[in-house]
């Protein structure tokens, strides 16, 4: 059985309120009830944090003993070399995600810290963004 975490950055605890036409109504807590019951055989876990030390501190913890990290940082993406080094520092692979395509919206947000340093970059899909993450770590 895979050992996951989605990691999630900053008002993504919003997701259902916030800029629906870009994030779409279904809380976080929704979606990741249904991703649960979709994929039984994977040992899901989540993580939410709107402070960079904290996102950081989890990457660190679980970087050298899960089968992967799904991390969604919004925009630390944009800003966080710290969070850029902790995925360069870690055993465990990372893939970046982001609801919307990034590359569409302002352009500070087509720069990113942690892609150099993930196993890849899955932007655009909505929710589904996060399982296109789940089977590419089912698929190794």
């Amino acid at each position: 059985m895979k050992k996951l975490i989605i990691i999630n950055g900053p008002n993504l605890n919003l997701l259902g309120k916030r800029e629906t036409n870009i994030y779409g109504n279904l809380t976080f807590t929704e979606f990741y009830d249904s991703i649960v019951k979709k994929y039984p055989n994977v040992s899901l876990e989540h993580f939410q944090s709107n402070i960079e030390g904290e996102i950081i501190d989890k990457i660190q913890e679980v970087g050298f003993s899960y089968d992967g990290v799904i991390l969604n940082a919004a925009a630390y993406t944009h800003t966080s070399v710290g969070i850029g080094d902790a995925v360069k520092a870690i055993t465990t692979p990372v893939v970046e995600v982001h609801i919307s395509n990034t590359f569409s919206r302002e352009k500070f947000r087509h720069k990113s810290f942690i892609s150099p340093n993930a196993k890849g970059v899955i932007l655009g899909f909505g929710l589904l963004s996060y399982e296109l993450a789940i089977e590419s770590f089912m698929k190794n």
